[in-house]
């Protein structure tokens, strides 16, 4: 069980909380079988990692299910300012909202006018730990600050070779991204949870479940190019798996420990 303490920093926009808090939800529901392919069989992969480390194949293989599970929920009116660093502001704020609460993950969101230190110069995401090895996640808004580095593959991209862009799914680009990045953290934080689990490269700056795969979304991707997902005939929407409440969502290729490549959720439906 992943008991989350859902931490709102500043003013997020109200399709913003919507939308994650809906993908949150569907992490741990089956959903309807009519509808396929569903987040939940995205989330079974995270939860074969746990396989993995006893040296059982991964995929297609029940394992323990991991809830997820939104336990507690803050909004924090810019309190700490509107610059915050994860090295000072961050430790600092969950103490104080979270009372150092030792059996829920604090996860900060922050809202589109907070400039996250840290975020946008190559990650979108963070998650770590501090005192007492206590974990926590980070997501920032990309709208304003970093539309072009955080909220790729649903706008354009700074510099490099020019892909595909998507439309999102939930009709708005920064909520649509920020799912991107909070599941990649997630996953991130299941696996390897204090720099001691699942990760290549160095210990304080690993290649993670996600990071291994990196603008990965479907088969036949290629740097700028995010792969081949679903494309909804009548909206013209881009999204890789099904949530609850009709909602879609577009995922993150997950690194599988057993045949040393990047998983997709439509990789079964696509060919390369």
């Amino acid at each position: 069980m992943v008991n989350l303490h859902l931490i709102w920093y500043g003013k997020p926009e109200e399709i913003q909380r919507e939308v994650i808090m809906d993908f949150l939800k569907t992490l741990s529901t089956e959903g309807n079988q009519k509808v396929q392919p569903h987040v939940s069989r995205w989330w079974n992969v995270v939860e074969s990692y746990q396989l993995a480390i006893k040296g059982k194949p991964t995929i297609g293989v029940d394992s323990p299910k991991i809830e997820v599970k939104v336990a507690k929920e803050d909004t924090i009116d810019y309190a700490y300012g509107k610059v915050l660093t994860t090295q000072y502001d961050i430790p600092r704020l969950i103490k104080d909202v979270n009372r150092g609460d030792p059996n829920l993950l604090p996860l900060i969101i922050t809202a589109k006018d907070v400039s996250m230190h840290g975020l946008c110069a190559g990650k979108c995401a963070d998650h770590g730990i501090f005192e007492n090895n206590k974990g926590f996640i980070v997501i920032g808004d990309p709208e304003i600050e970093c539309p072009r580095a955080c909220g790729w593959p649903f706008h354009e991209v700074d510099a490099g070779p020019k892909g595909p862009v998507f439309k999102p799914p939930n009709k708005n680009m920064a909520a649509d991204a920020m799912v991107v990045a909070l599941a990649s953290a997630l996953v991130n934080t299941i696996t390897n949870p204090q720099n001691t689990g699942f990760y290549g490269g160095i210990e304080f700056d690993p290649i993670e479940s996600t990071t291994a795969c990196k603008g990965i979304f479907g088969p036949g991707a290629a740097p700028r190019n995010p792969g081949k997902v679903f494309t909804d005939r009548k909206t013209v929407e881009n999204f890789s798996a099904h949530g609850n409440n009709g909602r879609r969502f577009l995922l993150p290729a997950i690194w599988n420990p057993t045949t040393s490549t990047c998983w997709t959720i439509t990789s079964r439906y696509f060919s390369t």
